[in-house]
């Protein structure tokens, strides 16, 4: 039961978390010519699955490195432990610069570098930033459960997800900004462990999926109570322009 609890969870981060990577694919394609956009599309997800894919393969040999390196304060650090360690510090700086810049940053910071010229360039940006997003997506799932094979599906389903499903998830989420920010405090919560379990201090990850699962219910319960306010009373601040947002809608 646990393992599917986990794996429905790691899902819906997953697909939360990851609106972000396809917007950035839909402003970039957008700069295409009609003709080359679902093509494009399609394929900048795609590129984000066998990106994800190959960094839990990498990622699950590195967790194989149990020797100890060296010893602080009587506790003995391996690679293992190095990786968790800075996995967390990543994710806990990721998430919080995230969650200062959708209430204080400048709305279109990203989209207002972003520059196509052709369909190799479109490609060759979105594979880079595929990596980028892929980082903090893969260091959510190692911190979140142990089974390599749940990992698996959750990014394979994820991505289909978001392939089939990119307008109705992304205006959903954009509808309420809450469900953002929520994910991102998971992303903080995560981050802790993985630094506690680097450290030698092993936090069950029952615990994590029952705060989890109470916030996420909490947060179901408050927007069906203020379901006839038709606007919401905090506007998040996005990595695109307000205009380019539109160019999500159209579909995959």
């Amino acid at each position: 039961m646990e393992v599917i609890v986990a794996l429905l969870t790691l899902i819906l981060l997953e697909v939360v978390l990851g609106i972000d990577n396809i917007i950035f694919i839909s402003i970039v394609t957008g700069r295409l010519p009609v003709h080359q956009q679902k093509k494009g599309r399609r394929i900048g997800l795609l590129l984000a699955m066998v990106m994800r894919l190959l960094l839990l393969t990498v990622m699950s040999w590195i967790l194989k490195l149990e020797k100890e390196l060296f010893t602080v304060f009587n506790t003995g650090i391996s690679g293992k432990d190095l990786i968790l360690i800075g996995g967390g510090l990543f994710l806990l700086y990721k998430s919080a610069s995230e969650i200062y810049h959708k209430m204080e940053g400048e709305a279109g910071d990203t989209s207002k570098e972003i520059k196509v010229t052709g369909f190799r360039s479109a490609i060759g940006q979105i594979l880079v930033l595929d990596l980028v997003f892929s980082v903090d997506s893969i260091i959510t799932a190692v911190g979140m459960v142990d089974e390599l094979w749940v990992m698996y599906v959750a990014v394979i389903v994820s991505v289909g997800i978001m392939l089939f499903a990119a307008e109705p998830v992304s205006n959903f989420v954009n509808r309420h900004p809450a469900f953002k920010m929520l994910a991102l405090s998971f992303l903080l919560l995560i981050g802790f462990a993985l630094i506690g379990e680097g450290i030698g201090l092993h936090i069950p990850k029952g615990y994590i999926y029952f705060s989890m699962a109470f916030a996420l219910l909490v947060d179901l319960f408050q927007m069906r109570m203020n379901r006839p306010r038709k606007a919401t009373s905090v506007q998040t601040r996005e990595h695109y322009l307000p205009g380019e947002a539109e160019k999500v809608k159209g579909g995959l």
